[in-house]
């Protein structure tokens, strides 16, 4: 073999992830480093002589109270979404794993569906949902119960939380789908057993079930920590932030900073800072993966 057929074998493979690396490169970390250029700068965005304040624009995060509630209001929509999401994906996963649920194939459709409709597509029903005079409301007049007349998503009391409904609506389908997954894997061999030795249903859902989802649990809490992090369709679609910044997120400051108060350098340190948070997630993620291996 020559020398030349040897040299292609080197240089060949790489050819065939150039594209992807010219894309990564230059869309990405390009981006991300011009960013964080922006993030130093006093600049609207428009003008061509924008002021270099150097760390300034992260000095002033840190004593930003927006910041500090958008952090707060973050935490707490995504510890409600995540919980009940995985609660209610676990409980319906467990319910439809056996052969026995007539229609399965049909729960499973039904579940699923409101994960593949767009972002537009939820906010606007939702917002009609949730109007004063809406659907929801209607409900609970039938039913003669309290909260007829309140404004879901206009009430800095339960805007946040109504935030948090939506998004258990629409993303509970995908723990059900990933719980389910996990559970089709686990030998049924081991529930047999339990079940031979008077363990009752409680107990090999307790010590045999969740043990065995726990890379799962992992998953789901991780992912669903970077994606409360980065909502921002459904935000803007019903409350815009409001009212009264009671539902502000960190993507909708950050999209409020730059386009309608033109301030393009705070806006870019918001994005560093929500990037820096994001990076952290991800890092506790590989460890909690590595965790559900063991």
């Amino acid at each position: 073999m020559s020398k030349r057929t040897i040299g292609q074998k080197h240089y060949v493979p790489w050819l065939y992830l150039l594209p992807a690396l010219i894309l990564i490169v230059g869309v990405i970390y390009v981006g991300v480093g011009y960013t964080g250029w922006v993030s130093t700068l006093e600049w609207n965005g428009i003008d061509d002589s924008p002021k270099q304040v150097g760390l300034g624009n992260y000095v002033k995060i840190a004593a930003d109270p927006v910041f500090w509630g958008a952090v707060g209001h973050v935490a707490v929509f995504g510890v409600i979404a995540i919980l009940v999401q995985m609660v209610l994906g676990l409980v319906m996963a467990t319910f439809l794993s056996g052969d026995s649920v007539f229609g399965r194939p049909v729960y499973k459709v039904l579940i699923f569906i409101p994960v593949i409709l767009a972002p537009a597509a939820v906010g606007t029903a939702f917002r009609e949902i949730l109007a004063p005079d809406g659907q929801f409301n209607q409900l609970l007049q039938n039913l003669g119960l309290s909260g007829a007349h309140t404004a879901w998503l206009a009430d800095p009391n339960t805007a946040l939380f109504s935030l948090a409904a939506i998004n258990i609506w629409q993303w509970t389908g995908f723990s059900f789908l990933l719980y389910q997954a996990a559970i089709a894997q686990i030998d049924h061999n081991l529930f047999e057993a339990a079940s031979i030795d008077g363990a009752s249903n409680l107990k090999s859902f307790r010590y045999i079930l969740l043990p065995q989802l726990k890379g799962t649990h992992a998953t789901l809490a991780l992912t669903g920590c970077i994606g409360a992090l980065k909502t921002f369709d459904i935000v803007y679609l019903t409350t815009g932030g409001g009212p009264g910044r009671s539902t502000e997120f960190l993507t909708t400051y950050i999209y409020k900073q730059v386009i309608e108060q033109y301030h393009a350098g705070y806006s870019a340190a918001l994005s560093i800072v929500l990037l820096v948070l994001a990076l952290i997630l991800t890092s506790v993620q590989i460890r909690a993966y590595r965790f559900g291996e063991d």
